[in-house]
């Protein structure tokens, strides 16, 4: 997983013993190995947390190239590697790993080099030859990049509270905290803390203090795509069965395994020794391990199934807060976080999972609302979802447009500026006419980077690397072009050009031919408002006594019972233990 900080500006390497500091806070990204190193020219200086994967005999980073002296601290993989480095001619030896090749491309050619890249990064690299500190984000932001400007001097790290020592930074209750549990674009909650955007690349002149931000990829420039199902169908699967086995690494390795379409892909493609799947005892509308069994003696895995209580979840609440940072919504954050704690306990340091399809290929409900409307979705045999269509729910003489329905479906509480409406109504706006791929980019621009960074950020408290094999460059960019009733031709069916995939590589009809969609959700809002609501309301009732004014609201929300899908005391009393920790590191 690794991590990386450090610090550019004229007097960078007056702060050395800070950017050590700063790596050794995030140590635990890193086991491996925590370094930091200075550039030739003293104005900056990089530290770097070392998860070894690609060669557990490497030497660990930063890493500096002497003929130019291009220094580059690395978190991530790039999976096509020596695929690109025998295309560009760059010399790689047999112990050389993928942070040597983007060192060497980098002093050879440059940020251009970053088109090339296939595969999840966050990077830093200071080029002696121009006197920059250069800062990039992979395409879809799967690895974390915080940054701070604080007197002519550029601080970043892979976790915001790294940064946040490294300087006082007020809280600050971002509008849409309360409108859909998470920040967006690059806001945190941290004041002067920018996250960098994904598919982005900053440039900082550590001389002159200038700095300059442009985005290297945008999948809404992809053209659509031409062409018979058939053909679409025949493309989607031969670059699934290339892109999904090139993620899959040398070592022993767990995969995420809940039973449905996306993780069961997954399974078949990547054949892991271990298989790890969560289950509720007594939750059976959660349960899908009786599919996460067949599947994984389909392939002969190892199945284990993780099994909490209640009781884990209040013991585990203050380290799973602190691993996020800040408050992220979403459903899964607890089931993921006991996954992952056994993964480690097992001693692997790779960890898969089926991030993306939903997103690329229409398979959340909401999208099925939109495209065809409540009606049509309750009369194809969705009626659990009802108190969701009811959002949609309208006079016959009114007629919602499609950003409109988009936010009455994603909204968690009062979107007070109009923010996240702005958001939807310009992503389906830049979407060239096509519902589908709109809906794709309002996801990207709400809901998708609370997915991303609990992932990473769960799995590196951890010291496991999260590879999510769907995000693949070629695929995502496919997945995107398609037509809408290649995605979705039925109500109830979404993802339908993976489904179609699956039935053909085997999986069991149970999976493919699957109208529900559970993942990892947990009964948490559900113990909040049983046998965990006295105990919430004490930890909710802690953190008013010194909260700021800003953040009341928030938590006074969650005093409130909630209904069956609601999440407003699981926000609120993630926000309580957010704040009680921020409260110890500030007294500590």
């Amino acid at each position: 997983m690794c991590g990386i900080a450090g610090l550019a500006g004229a007097d960078a390497t007056r702060h050395e013993h800070t950017v050590s500091a700063m790596g050794a806070s995030q140590s635990h990204r890193g086991p491996d190995g925590t370094m930091h190193a200075a550039a030739m020219d003293g104005r900056t200086v990089l530290a770097m947390n070392t998860l070894l994967i690609v060669d557990p005999q490497a030497i660990p980073g930063p890493y500096l190239e002497r003929e130019s002296g291009v220094l580059l601290a690395f978190n991530g993989e790039i999976y096509n590697y020596r695929q690109q480095a025998a295309a560009w001619g760059i010399p790689l030896g047999p112990r050389d790993t993928d942070a040597h090749f983007v060192l060497r491309a980098w002093a050879r050619i440059g940020p251009s080099c970053l088109d090339g890249l296939d595969g999840m990064f966050a990077l830093a690299v200071y080029d002696p030859r121009v006197g920059k500190l250069f800062l990039a984000r992979d395409r879809l932001g799967e690895k974390p990049l915080y940054w701070r400007l604080d007197g002519g001097r550029l601080a970043f790290a892979s976790e915001v509270t790294t940064l946040t020592g490294y300087g006082t930074a007020p809280l600050v209750l971002r509008p849409e905290v309360l409108a859909i549990e998470t920040p967006v674009g690059v806001d945190t909650p941290f004041q002067g803390i920018q996250l960098l955007a994904p598919a982005t690349l900053l440039s900082f002149d550590a001389a002159s203090g200038s700095l300059d931000q442009h985005v290297y990829w945008r999948l809404q420039d992809r053209q659509p795509f031409e062409g018979t199902y058939a053909e679409a169908l025949a493309k989607f699967s031969v670059i699934l069965a290339e892109q999904v086995p090139l993620r899959a690494p040398a070592c022993d390795f767990a995969l995420l395994l809940s039973g449905g379409l996306d993780s069961s892909v997954l399974a078949y493609l990547l054949r892991p020794p271990v298989c790890v799947t969560v289950r509720y005892p007594g939750q059976d509308r959660l349960d899908e391990s009786k599919i996460a069994a067949r599947i994984a003696a389909d392939i002969g895995a190892e199945l284990i199934v993780v099994e909490p209580d209640h009781v884990d979840f209040t013991k585990v609440l203050p380290h799973m807060m602190s691993a996020l940072d800040y408050p992220m919504g979403n459903a899964s954050t607890f089931s993921e976080y006991m996954a992952y704690r056994k993964i480690a306990s097992l001693g692997l340091k790779v960890a898969v999972g089926g991030l993306g399809p939903d997103e690329f290929l229409m398979g959340y409900v909401r999208h099925s609302l939109v495209l065809f409307g409540p009606d049509a979705v309750l009369a194809a045999g969705m009626d659990a979802y009802r108190p969701l269509a009811a959002k949609l729910m309208h006079a016959a003489c009114e007629e919602l447009h499609p950003a409109e329905a988009v936010t009455r479906l994603v909204l968690r509480g009062p979107d007070l500026d109009g923010r996240i409406r702005d958001l939807i109504a310009t992503a389906i706006g830049t979407s060239s006419g096509d519902l589908a791929r709109g809906l794709t980019l309002a996801d990207l621009a709400t809901a998708w980077r609370p997915l991303v960074m609990t992932s990473d950020k769960l799995a590196s408290a951890y010291a496991l690397e999260r590879r999510s094999p769907f995000l693949a460059r070629d695929l995502v960019e496919l997945s995107y072009r398609l037509p809408s009733e290649h995605k979705i031709a039925h109500p109830a069916e979404g993802k339908r050009i993976l489904r179609d995939a699956a039935k053909a590589l085997g999986l069991p009809r149970e999976v493919w031919g699957s109208r529900d969609k559970l993942g990892f959700a947990s009964p948490v809002p559900a113990w909040l408002n049983g046998q965990l609501a006295a105990w919430a309301d004490a930890q909710i009732h802690t953190a008013l006594a010194e909260a700021p004014a800003s953040m009341r609201p928030l938590l006074e929300g969650g005093l409130k019972p909630g209904g069956r899908f609601d999440r407003t005391r699981m926000q609120a009393l993630m926000a309580a233990a957010w704040f009680c920790d921020q409260s110890v590191r500030v007294a500590a």
